[in-house]
């Protein structure tokens, strides 16, 4: 609809609105029905919805959606990360992944680069076939395959077994965390998925807090059947993730106009109540849809920023139980003192994105994380190397606002896509441009450096830093492209 014909229209609207919303008032004990036809068939208009049924509607959406992306993305991150706790797993007994493998420094860090060029390669392609193959076949599919390969792992003998297995770790699980973004966006309103992306990302804190936590149980087992105890590590984890493979094919929810477990009103509602804000999942891609969305430079700027994040998300998950080793906690006290901080990150993940989504103000929550981030690395970079107690503190409040920029910061991005076409290659595309940050978080926390690691804090502060500047430059295009709109035409979201 044109904006003239929408400013003509608006009246007329607004007075049928006012007649159905007063008609449904009349009877107190009568629920408000679902709709008003007349004002149903004015396209891209508000519609009366029964807002009790419809929180009743999300919270069945949630239960099983959110549950289960969760668990996954918990699951996915503990198989991803765990050769971070395997490294030093048993190390005071000569039994650690690197002495067993007998791999120098160089080559560990080449075997968790080649996770993320995979990663980066087959992000956009594995997009493209969720939505082929569907949700739910498609998420079973990748875990089951991911599970496999982490359970290989621990029948490697040798550095070139180490490298295959950990580049097919990431082609499977490369499809994973932008595809459960991009389902959002057709299951929920633009100001609902900061919340529910931080909870999937708080999937990831508990990941690091029981992957740390199994870690330091399993060291108690180093030499059972005569395998060292970071081989029991991957067995026992990759296999967590194939048992959950066929719980995420029978129930996890494909599109909310195909699925049964809803009722056909309830299937109603749920198409009902994004139309207009967001796009339904199983539109076709066009050429035209992707040229747009590749033309388009302000998203670049959010990519930066997702950059910006990766570095801090990945040398964090990799390097932790390095890092708490170097506060002088040794053997496995290092793997059990990794896991406070991540479960204060859980609390706080979770918090930050409920701010961003109910007060609208995913900009400023993400700049702030940011900003945090970035002053606590800082701190940790500053102190004596010997200032064990004051630097796990510090460390206990860059770890939590390391995680919970993702939340608004996706949220932002999908709130201002506007198509299937910008959906289905926007996210993905986040994440393939984002490796780059995760490879340099690979290389800047250096053994020589222990206990101090100045090089990989103060890189991190730096990327902080930046990311909070490129947020609020990015918020500033907005703020002006706003400014520039004609009444009736969608604002771009802040």
């Amino acid at each position: 609809m044109s904006s003239m014909a929408a400013s003509t229209e608006a009246p007329r609207v607004e007075s049928d609105l006012k007649a159905c919303l007063s008609a449904n008032e009349k009877d107190e004990k009568q629920a408000p029905t679902l709709h008003c036809e007349d004002v149903m068939d004015v396209p891209d208009l508000a519609r009366v919805v029964d807002t009790e049924a419809e929180r009743r509607l999300v919270r069945r959406i949630d239960l099983r959606m959110i549950t289960l992306s969760t668990v996954m993305y918990m699951l996915c991150f503990i198989d991803r990360f765990n050769i971070g706790n395997a490294k030093i797993l048993n190390s005071d007994s000569g039994n650690s992944l690197q002495q067993s493998l007998r791999l120098t420094e160089n080559q560990y860090l080449i075997a968790l680069m080649v996770f993320f060029i995979a990663y980066t390669v087959f992000e956009v392609p594995s997009n493209y076939l969720l939505k082929k193959y569907k949700p739910s076949r498609w998420f079973a599919f990748l875990m089951l395959v991911w599970g496999t390969m982490t359970m290989l792992i621990a029948a490697t003998r040798n550095y070139g077994g180490l490298i295959t297995t950990r580049f097919l770790l990431g082609t499977f699980e490369a499809g994973l965390f932008p595809g459960l973004v991009y389902c959002l966006t057709f299951w929920y309103k633009p100001n609902e998925r900061a919340i529910r992306v931080g909870i999937i990302i708080a999937g990831a804190t508990l990941g690091g807090a029981f992957g740390s936590a199994i870690a330091f149980g399993i060291g108690t087992i180093d030499g059972a059947r005569g395998l060292e105890g970071w081989r029991w590590l991957f067995l026992i984890e990759g296999a967590a993730s194939c048992l959950f493979a066929p719980f995420i094919f029978l129930f996890y929810p494909d599109y909310p106009e195909t699925v049964s477990w809803l009722s056909p009103e309830e299937r109603k509602l749920a198409i009902e109540r994004i139309k207009g804000v967001a796009s339904l999942g199983h539109e076709a891609i066009t050429w035209k849809d992707a040229w747009e969305t590749l033309v388009d430079w302000r998203l670049y700027l959010h990519h930066l920023v997702w950059v910006a994040y990766s570095v801090g998300f990945s040398s964090i998950s990799l390097f932790a139980p390095t890092i708490v080793e170097g506060l002088g906690f040794e053997g496995l006290r290092a793997q059990l003192f990794t896991v406070p901080p991540y479960a204060i990150a859980f609390c706080v993940v979770i918090t930050v994105a409920w701010i961003a989504d109910r007060n609208e103000m995913r900009s400023w929550c993400m700049a702030a994380s940011f900003a945090i981030c970035g002053v606590a690395f800082v701190i940790e970079g500053s102190l004596p190397p010997t200032a064990f107690t004051a630097r796990y503190a510090v460390l206990c409040v860059a770890v939590p606002f390391a995680f919970s920029i993702s939340g608004p910061t996706l949220s932002w991005l999908t709130a201002n896509l506007r198509g299937t076409g910008a959906s289905t290659l926007a996210v993905p595309l986040n994440g393939s441009v984002a490796t780059f940050g995760q490879i340099i978080g690979i290389f800047i926390y250096k053994s020589s450096e222990s206990p101090g690691f100045p090089t990989g804090h103060y890189t991190n502060a730096g990327f902080m830093f930046s990311g909070a500047l490129l947020g609020l430059g990015l918020r500033y295009v907005y703020t002006r492209r706003n400014r520039k709109l004609e009444p009736g035409e969608p604002r771009w979201r802040l």
